[in-house]
């Protein structure tokens, strides 16, 4: 498999992918919108980022058995 192919299948590389996008809009947000808004929208932002890791590392954990008992085929 070519690495690129790899990479863009990856779940674990599309959620950091998702996870940057929402830190860009976090970003932008936090400098154009009204303070109250851009308040309740970092709020929100930062509850799901936890999520994320969690997210992450479960994947990484569950690829590592699978690896670990011959049964991965990525």
């Amino acid at each position: 498999m070519i690495p690129i192919q790899g990479l863009l299948r990856s779940r674990k590389f599309l959620l950091l992918c998702l996870d940057t996008i929402i830190s860009l809009v976090l970003f932008f947000v936090g400098k154009y919108a009204l303070p109250g808004v851009a308040e309740d929208i970092k709020f929100v932002i930062a509850a799901y980022q936890p999520v994320f890791v969690a997210i992450i590392i479960a994947i990484s954990v569950e690829d590592a058995a699978a690896k670990r008992y011959g049964n991965f085929n990525h």
